[in-house]
């Protein structure tokens, strides 16, 4: 994975444009607030399938990344598999980046 995508989800983070925890993503979700949700490669079976099946029943974008401690590095909070990003130009950028380094 790309290193790029994570200083942007710490710019994020501190311009308040993220979402946090499982029920609050959701919520974003559901609201049409969240742009793109990253999930981390070791979220639990549950936790992924209710997310990504929110994620594609909505139309919002979401890609497995890292693992869970490489994302809370990022963010600068600790044990965060979920992360919803509200901000489109954040959202765009990542997901930019993201289709880049799948591409190879």
């Amino acid at each position: 994975m790309s290193n790029k995508y994570l200083n942007l989800l710490g710019l994020a983070m501190r311009a308040r444009k993220c979402t946090l925890g499982e029920e609050n993503i959701v919520k974003d979700i559901q609201r049409q607030k969240a742009k793109i949700v990253l999930l981390a490669n070791d979220t639990g079976k549950q936790t992924r399938k209710k997310l990504s099946d929110k994620c594609q029943f909505y139309n919002v974008p979401f890609y497995v990344v890292d693992d869970r401690d490489t994302i809370s590095q990022a963010i600068g909070k600790s044990g965060r598999v979920a992360i919803a990003i509200l901000d489109d130009g954040f959202a765009n950028k990542i997901k930019l980046i993201l289709d880049e380094s799948i591409r190879g």
